[in-house]
């Protein structure tokens, strides 16, 4: 199996419908053994979730922007397992303010809660793990991105905090390699998660992809984008690092869809 004895913290799971849900999953279809994090009021849609996986996994508290919550998570996973394989950072957040059209009114600080949530906990969950990942000689984190090489509507901070996490995806893998571990980010398509409900007139981005999709793009199926997550944290792709790996369908390639042929 692919992730046969490997033992991997997922974050960002609130519901059996996200990207970080089915990748856990698969993941222990292919003989992980893993962890959840979860925190706030959230904990429990995690813990909930938790259930509904093929082996009900520990939840453990974890907000990535509270040091304290870090250094007991690192705690726990040195007496649980004494080492770390691989992570999938699946955490974003932007205030309503930073979202939905309201780029040139938004101010400082919601613009920096975007960044910090969304693309500086990539550093601060691998700088965390890392004494972990020593022990394990190396191993695999995977961001989850989504496209931002253009503007996009409403989504507006939080596009460029993903353009900022596809920075420090490249950053890490620089100061990371020599360790041998690797920091990739997968770049999915839009799919119907919870998260997703968040970002204003969503629906437009799933016009805009069965429009111009080459490969027909389902929004209600995180599979594939998970797949490549378990790809990417597993021994398969031990000299890939740095990468933006796109699960899209193939829409980032083309600039008109298959109609305008």
């Amino acid at each position: 199996m692919l992730l046969e004895g490997k033992r991997l913290v997922v974050t960002g799971v609130l519901t059996d419908d996200s990207i970080a849900w089915h990748t856990a999953r698969v993941a222990q279809q292919e003989g992980a053994e893993i962890v959840l994090t979860g925190f706030g009021r959230g904990i429990r849609l995690t813990q909930r979730a938790a259930k509904r996986l093929p082996v009900e996994p520990p939840v453990l508290e974890l907000d990535i922007t509270n040091d304290e919550h870090m250094d007991n998570l690192v705690r726990d996973l040195s007496q649980r397992w004494g080492r770390v394989d691989g992570a999938l950072h699946a955490i974003a957040y932007a205030p309503d303010d930073a979202l939905g059209g309201n780029f040139l009114t938004t101010p400082a600080d919601s613009a920096s809660t975007a960044f910090l949530t969304s693309a500086f906990s990539y550093k601060t969950l691998a700088v965390g793990l890392l004494p972990l990942l020593r022990r394990a000689g190396g191993g695999g984190l995977v961001a989850l991105d989504f496209d931002n090489s253009q503007a996009w509507p409403s989504y507006d901070w939080m596009g460029v905090s993903k353009s900022a996490l596809q920075s420090v995806t490249r950053y890490l893998a620089k100061y990371l390699g020599p360790d041998r571990i690797r920091a990739n980010a997968v770049s999915a398509g839009p799919l119907a998660t919870i998260a997703a409900k968040s970002v204003p007139h969503f629906e437009r981005f799933e016009e805009v992809w069965k429009a111009r999709s080459p490969i027909v793009w389902d929004v209600h199926d995180p599979e594939p984008v998970a797949k490549m997550a378990c790809v990417l944290m597993s021994d398969w792709a031990l000299q890939t690092t740095g990468e933006v790996v796109h699960v899209d369908g193939g829409f980032h390639a083309v600039a008109i869809g298959p109609e305008g042929d």
